[in-house]
């Protein structure tokens, strides 16, 4: 969600790999930044709304310093507005303090602080923290035994960092909320998220819940809360700092469905062996071979998770998707069962909770992410990497169809492979995707409907996860009401809401039960006199009774969703580009959910 960078070690050039930062980190969703520099005093520039306007601010202004953070604020606390943006500083102004996460104790600290002199100016819980650190200074606290004082008062997720008046180094701290370090042979960064830095190294070291580290000029340390240095590992990035460029698209999202081949075959590389029909999976040294599954996920990685549960249950293992949130608050029997969560960051905090519950009770994990050293990666029992490489618009694309893959691989490695049939769709997958991508008529379609009142998406099966999809893509960059259903319940209420201005999307792959139901279902869309775009390999004969025909290859059920779903990608994405929406940046959104 929110963003944070930091650097130490660049005196002439702070400000710049601050900004630079910041905008690496854009696609995370924010609705206002600023940037605090430390020499002799502590300066701080902040303002409401995009980052333009920060560098607005910032024009005629000499803020240097050779320590500096920078933050991109998601409001949870208070409205956007110039007060509430990071950095907060003390009554003095000798500190400054940013912050991802929620204090959840922070009404209790404010009302002590007040009694006891100081004084307020936002209405953010992250401003408990400077006036913290101030107190524990005026009892003759060093700066950084003052932010572990700090640190060990507060209650909730956060990842922190501080700078002080006349210091040279930058504290940070993270419990729930990421936090990763950047090694340079020059100077030491801080990010809630690489991308802010890779331009300048490619050595990260990612920390962990209950550390605190202290970066400077000359280098970087870790300990304890309790102060007990801590032995990290310096991992190295292998993505280049081109890939979270645009490459000459209009937009992110269009450049990210375009390398969904690419991350397809990234995702398959030495992983399957179509001759010996079996699946290879290194990260784990022997595939569990669970009773049952139960998957937890949020938003698009929960689609993902239904159309793994239905894999599982295609191969007669008792699998089960929930909603990461509400696995938390009323968690189902364990027992045998292997728990997968799935998270295209490995930081989203609702699915990291109800692994945590899991492994509580006993449970195995197991993560399904994209990024090597996220938290999920580092507390499961097991975890498989999509090797979707970097998404930074904040509507998953690639990186769904990553994982919708990744599940074939696992569900198959489980089943010890044998499935020739879907091996061989699997390896044509990449090249099927780049043909539905260059053939693709979603732009003229989509130019037909742009004044509807509503969309609705229907699947069966394997579809209908995609159709849940397809409708939240359209829904989060477009702002317009889009709803996905079983076709089967169509006629169980929402049908009510169908008119001659409310298109149907109708996805009928196949020439199965399945199949034939979903265009018995298209009759009753077609008999309210309702347009209908079919997403067809052509073998139902729905194209006969819809208005438009979004087509894809003819190929395996699991594959086909996962063709689908890129029409629907490009239905929603032109749709959004017609009507001028912010298409990599969507209003209220954010790119990593790191709260509950």
């Amino acid at each position: 969600m929110c963003g944070i960078v930091g650097c130490v070690g660049r005196p002439n050039e702070t400000l710049d790999v601050l900004m630079h930062g910041l905008s690496k980190l854009e696609y995370r969703g924010y609705d206002s930044a600023g940037v605090a520099l430390a020499n002799g005093t502590v300066d701080i520039e902040k303002r409401e709304g995009e980052l333009e306007n920060l560098e607005a601010a910032l024009e005629g202004i000499d803020l240097g310093g050779p320590v500096g953070i920078g933050h991109t604020r998601w409001s949870t606390h208070g409205p956007p507005s110039d007060r509430n943006s990071h950095p907060h500083a003390d009554c003095e102004g000798q500190v400054a303090v940013i912050h991802n996460g929620i204090i959840e104790n922070f009404q209790t600290i404010k009302d002590e602080l007040v009694a006891a002199g100081h004084e307020f100016v936002s209405d953010t819980d992250t401003e408990v923290v400077p006036h913290l650190i101030e107190s524990a200074l005026a009892d003759g606290a060093s700066p950084e035994n003052a932010f572990r004082a700090a640190m060990e008062r507060i209650e909730g997720s956060y990842a922190i960092a501080a700078v002080f008046a006349g210091g040279d180094a930058v504290y940070c701290a993270r419990a729930d909320s990421p936090l990763v370090l950047g090694v340079g042979d020059d100077a030491t960064y801080l990010a809630s998220d690489v991308p802010a830095f890779r331009e300048f190294t490619d050595r990260v070291i990612y920390l962990d819940d209950g550390e605190v580290a202290r970066i400077n000029a000359e280098g970087w340390s870790v300990t304890t809360l309790a102060g007990e240095p801590v032995d990290k590992s310096v991992h190295t990035v292998e993505w280049d700092a081109e890939e979270t460029g645009k490459s000459g698209y209009d937009h992110f999202m269009l450049k990210e469905i375009h390398e969904q081949p690419r991350a397809l075959r990234q995702c398959l590389r030495g992983r399957v062996d179509e001759l010996g029909g079996t699946v290879e999976l290194d990260e784990l040294d022997e595939p569990p071979r669970p009773t049952a599954v139960q998957f937890v996920a949020c938003g698009t990685s929960y689609h993902a998770a239904l159309y793994g549960a239905q894999l599982f249950q295609d191969a007669g293992i008792p699998a089960q998707a929930f909603l990461a949130s509400e696995y938390v608050t009323s968690p189902p029997p364990a027992g045998e069962a292997l728990v997968v969560g799935v998270t295209q960051s490995g930081e989203t905090a609702d699915t990291l909770s109800a692994l945590r519950e899991a492994k509580g009770r006993g449970a195995r994990t197991l993560a399904l992410t994209n990024v090597v050293g996220s938290t999920v990666s580092r507390e499961c029992d097991h975890v498989i990497y999509i090797r979707a490489g970097p998404e930074i618009g904040v509507a998953a694309s690639k990186t769904f169809a990553s994982q919708l893959a990744a599940l074939n691989l696992f569900a198959l490695a489980t089943a010890n492979g044998g499935d020739r049939d879907a091996l061989g769709a699997l390896r044509d997958l990449p090249s099927e995707v780049q043909a539905v991508i260059d053939d693709s008529t979603a732009a003229a379609v989509a130019e037909e409907y742009l004044d509807a009142e509503g969309y609705f998406f229907i699947g069966r099966g394997l579809n209908y996860p995609v159709a849940l999809e397809g409708a939240l893509k359209l829904k989060e960059i477009t702002y317009r009401h889009a709803e996905g259903f079983a076709a089967g319940e169509l006629k169980h209420g929402p049908l009510a809401l169908v008119t001659e201005n409310t298109p149907v999307i109708a996805i009928a792959t196949g020439d199965d039960e399945l199949a034939r139901k979903t265009v018995g279902n298209v009759k009753e869309v077609e008999a309210r006199n309702a347009p209908v775009i079919a997403v067809t390999d052509g073998q139902s004969d729905i194209e006969r009774y819809a208005d438009h025909v979004l087509p894809i290859p003819e190929t395996h059920p699991r594959t086909a969703a996962v063709l689908a779903n890129v029409q629907l990608q490009l239905f929603a994405y032109h749709t959004a580009a017609r009507l001028g929406r912010s298409i990599d940046k969507p209003r209220n959104l954010a790119k990593s959910v790191t709260v509950e």
